[in-house]
């Protein structure tokens, strides 16, 4: 690789930096980290440098895995980045040599590498890297098959985007212009790698990497043909099935290996190409021809294979294809007899719906990862979730025989269970499994079930046979009994009246206090999700209704919390802060007596994580109910306010100064709803001693940082604007402004905080920097193609216009842009401005856009004079339009509806660099609250207009106006007390 005239003495710097970061002294290794990003700040060729470490054969391996790991982390912090870190020449010589490199690097060190080529194919593929898959292809050979796995786990990585992603001419032009060049070097391979794995078929080394070809090939088939059946593949369709069809089949005694719980390679080859032909089946079943045999096959499959957890993920993608063909309306004389229903439930659904001794053992030793199997449906692979999703396909067309075939086996079930409750608490189980997957028509979503079968009565079951099991005693009789009926509840909370859950309320505090981790955990879920649930838009339970327990409720949920005997097993159990987190929104004011309590234990847990951040979403449900003691105990009382700043002011400093990274924009947030709590008195002054570090541009360089700190700005230029001028600190903050405009990933947030400014900063002193803003914002605006850029700035110029601000109407901002070039306000007018306001979404945001179009239209006398004569009634009938015309977002939610709403995705991987805390939102963000309704507020303004311009607004209106668009604004005028205008 080009060394781009660096000496070998720099890559032995940056070797020395990153072994640093493997020392196990962490102080060494934050230094070493440090000096890793400054270096990465300072030389324009550090990324070459990391590159040319990995590749280094004579580098420690070890090294050279951290070089290509931070090179990937690299990649995804600066690659959209419009900065001067990554010039085009270094990307350009980066992508020219990075997947040469990939191939010659040892399979240890290669994953980073991979992934950055991902990442920055998501980016520059195909536009800015037409040759991408050249480079892919050209590496392919029959020679080396571990070097072709390389490319082949490439592709995969960047073809899998395609599941994910909607429909669009852009993302078909990208598919196209993959198939184009890579189909026929694939399929190649593809028949060489059949070949050669009959020909080394006794030789296990070689026939691995061979197998392990073959998968990466199973898995790129998928993702060609997930988007739409290319016409390659359907012109050689009958070879690549009959292809599939041998795999399905084919066996080695080499690869059997019966002690052995993991998936192998068959395995995995088998469950994939089952995956491949649901997709068909679902897809392209009109072409697929081969349909009946592999139903033939996959039956029998499922019939034979044994229940080693070894095939857990062949036997459920096999009934996932199994799923897909049941529900075919055209298959349906096929398996439309009772005999044939009864054999699916036989030889399919019951065994698979059984709990297993791997269960058992899962729910005893890993217990947290027994629940996240079960709850949240990372059991995709399971075999119960599976058979659950075989019965409801089942019942697509056959509802009423499979209910009656199901419910004949749950009393069968539960009459065993009954004649020894406590040796055959298994079959209960069963039967409570088999009833639910009957009973719930659809999936299980995060609100529970929505849709239920009319020939299951779920409620009359659970009074019957699941209310006994919460009733019982909490450490009596069958732990997975327990948790079998509190997940019954929360299966079906939907279809339980308000009152039935009530009553449920006492048993599920009792089984809170289980010494069973899963029984307890589920108490906590089931409560959680109670107090989630809404009806007609509104919460079925409030502060009242949890009146009685919402004491007991923290003290037991934080005394589990607290229980655990490590840091990281204390942050493992997210369910029970979720369950801590909901309580505080349910409860809301209704907390304050205890704030004391709560926000000491709370901050005894954040001083524990913050040594360590191991759960993401542990960590922000911490911090989202921190949130919520500021937001409901705070507004309204200083002192409470006083006591939790003191409380948490410690910790904050503590995680400022020791950059915990993940924990600094929490702190941001926290910081800024507490702030905004300080209602008309001045400035404290440790918020004072603050602003200062704030403004250095070392804070910002993190981007998890940023969105954070400009919610903390907005909330210093809120409350402390006088200051903020006589500290001299404005200058600062435009300075920010400028450097996140010039962002192409936080241009949006520029816009937002300059808003913030001419919305508190005093018009005498906005005079001397109004022109330069508006200069850097146009020329961003002419350099930009981005959507989200153009609605956000629609939004900054109507919320401009909508603030009444004393000298600083419509005219003044019309005045400012047409002092820039003549005319110029016009122009944007009619571009970007009427071009995008139909785009805008979010309730508060329609609404001051359009309070703003108003004021524009009936306060300004540029506009209102000779020059705008022609755009007045195009702008009037925008804005109408605006009113009616539907919209594809819902407009209704704001900021204490989205406290509610929310719900964090249940992702494993969730690592976002920055996440936004719902319950710190701004208190006040709507900058023309007085305007109830903006339809009526024009209504008056167009009244006050006519009057002021002798009737000519209505005028205009009777004359240049469609009638549509006068009926229309005379409903406006009703609304607003007043007469029709004609």
């Amino acid at each position: 690789m080009a060394a781009q005239g660096q000496g070998e003495q720099y890559f032995a710097t940056v070797a020395a930096f990153l072994n640093g970061t493997l020392s196990p002294d962490q102080k060494l290794r934050k230094e070493a980290e440090e000096q890793l990003f400054s270096a990465e700040k300072q030389q324009p060729n550090f990324s070459i440098a990391l590159l040319k470490l990995v590749a280094n054969e004579n580098i420690d391996l070890q090294i050279r895995f951290a070089a290509a790991l931070f090179f990937k982390n690299y990649v995804k912090r600066n690659w959209l980045e419009e900065s001067d870190l990554l010039p085009d020449d270094i990307r350009m010589t980066i992508k020219a040599e990075i997947i040469d490199i990939l191939v010659a690097i040892p399979d240890r060190i290669r994953p980073p590498l991979s992934d950055a080529v991902s990442l920055i194919s998501e980016s520059d593929f195909p536009e800015k890297w037409e040759t991408l898959i050249q480079q892919l292809v050209t590496k392919l050979t029959v020679k080396d098959f571990t070097q072709n796995n390389a490319i082949l786990d490439t592709a995969h990585a960047i073809f899998k985007r395609w599941r994910h992603e909607f429909r669009s001419d852009t993302l078909y032009s990208s598919i196209n212009f993959v198939l184009s060049q890579f189909c026929q070097p694939y399929y190649e391979l593809l028949k060489a790698t059949d070949s050669l794995i009959e020909v080394n078929a006794n030789n296990k080394p070689v026939l691995t990497v061979l197998l392990q070809s073959l998968l990466l090939e199973m898995k790129l088939f998928y993702d060609l043909n997930y988007q739409d059946l290319p016409p390659f593949f359907e012109d050689n369709m009958a070879d690549c099935m009959n292809l599939l069809h041998k795999y399905l089949t084919y066996t080695n005694p080499l690869f059997v290996n019966k002690d052995d719980d993991e998936a192998g390679p068959l395995e995995r080859i088998k469950a994939s190409i089952c995956e491949i032909v649901a997709l068909y089946t679902a897809k392209f079943e009109d072409v697929f021809t081969m349909l009946p045999t592999f139903v033939e096959t996959i039956w029998t499959l499922l019939t034979t294979t044994g229940i080693s957890p070894k095939y857990d993920i062949l036997v459920s993608q096999a009934m996932v294809f199994l799923t897909t063909v049941v529900k075919l309306e055209r298959y349906r004389s096929l398996f439309n007899q009772p005999e044939t229903l009864r054999q699916f439930c036989e030889a399919i659904v019951l065994p698979n719906m059984t709990l297993r001794s791997v269960d058992e053992e899962l729910f005893e030793m890993d217990p947290i990862e027994y629940i996240r199997r079960d709850i949240e449906g990372s059991d995709s692979e399971t075999r119960r979730r599976a058979a659950t999703d075989f019965v409801r396909g089942l019942m697509v067309l056959y509802l009423e025989q499979i209910t009656q075939i199901i419910k004949t086996y749950v009393e069968q079930y539960l009459n065993t269970y009954n004649q020894n409750p406590a040796v055959n608490w298994k079959e209960k189980d069963t039967a409570i499994y088999l009833l639910t997957s009957i009973a719930a028509q659809g999936s299980v979503t995060k609100h529970g079930v929505t849709a239920i079968n009319i020939f299951v009565n779920v409620v009359d079951w659970y009074d019957q046979h699941i209310l006994p099991d919460l009733k019982t005693p909490t450490d009596s009789g069958s732990a997975i009994l327990k948790v079998d009926a509190l997940k019954y509840l929360y299966t079906f909370r939907n279809q339980m009246t308000k009152e039935k859950l009530l009553e449920a309320f006492p048993y599920l505090m009792q089984h809170l206090r289980s010494s069973g981790y899963v029984v307890y955990t589920y108490a906590a879920i089931t409560i959680e999700r109670i107090l989630f649930m809404r009806r007609d838009n509104v919460l079925v339970f409030n502060q009242n209704d949890i009146r009685p327990y919402t004491h007991d409720l923290l003290i037991i949920l934080f005394g589990l919390i607290e229980s655990a005997p490590t840091p990281a097993t204390l942050a493992e159990n997210d369910y029970l802060m979720k369950a801590v987190m909901r309580v505080l929104f349910t409860s809301r004011e209704e907390i304050s007596p205890y704030v004391g309590d709560i926000i000491d234990h709370l901050n005894k847990i954040l001083i524990v994580i913050s040594k360590n951040p191991s759960n993401p979403q542990f960590n922000h449900y911490t911090f989202e109910a921190i949130g919520a003691l500021v937001r409901f105990c705070c507004v309204n009382s200083q002192e409470i306010l006083s006591h939790i700043e003191g409380v948490l002011f410690p910790s904050f400093q503590t995680i400022l100064q020791q950059d915990v990274t993940e924990f600094v924009p929490y702190v941001f947030q926290l910081l800024s709803s507490l702030l905004e709590c300080h209602v008309g008195q001045e400035l404290p002054e440790m918020y004072q001693a603050i602003l200062p570090a704030l403004l250095k541009s070392n804070l910002w360089e993190t981007q998890g940082n940023v969105p954070a700190l400009v919610r903390l700005l907005q909330a210093y230029l809120h409350r402390s604007t006088t200051s903020i001028i006589v500290n001299n600190q404005l200058e600062a903050i435009l300075g920010i402004f400028q450097k996140l405009l010039a962002s192409k990933l936080n241009d949006q947030l520029g816009l937002e905080l300059v808003s913030s400014v001419i919305q508190y900063v005093p018009t005498e002193t906005l005079n001397h920097y109004i022109g330069p803003i508006f200069i850097l914002i146009l020329k961003k605006l002419q350099s930009t193609k981005q959507d989200k850029f153009l609605i956000v700035f629609v939004k900054f110029i109507f919320c401009f216009f909508a603030i009444d601000k004393e000298g600083a109407g419509p005219d003044y901002i019309i005045q400012v842009i047409d002092s820039i070039q003549p005319s110029l306000f016009m122009g944007l007018l009619n571009g970007p401005i009427m071009q995008n306001l139909q785009k805008v979404q979010g309730r508060i945001e329609r609404k001051i856009c359009a309070v703003g179009m108003t004021r524009l239209l009936t306060k300004s006398e540029k506009v209102m004079g000779s020059e705008y004569a022609e755009v007045w009634p195009t702008l009037l009938g925008m804005l109408v339009r605006f009113f009616e015309a539907p919209t594809e977002v819902e407009t209704h939610a704001d900021a204490e509806d989205s406290l509610y709403e929310f719900d964090l995705i249940e992702d494993r991987e969730f690592k976002a660099q920055f996440a936004k805390l719902n319950s710190t939102s701004r208190l006040n963000n709507d900058p023309v609250e007085n305007v109830v309704d903006p339809r009526v507020f024009l209504a008056q303004s167009l009244v006050e207009a006519n009057s002021q311009y002798s009737g000519t607004v209505f005028r205009l209106i009777s004359e240049k106006e469609p009638r549509e668009c006068v009926d229309y604004i005379n409903e406006y005028m009703k609304l607003a007390g007043f007469g029709s205008l004609m």
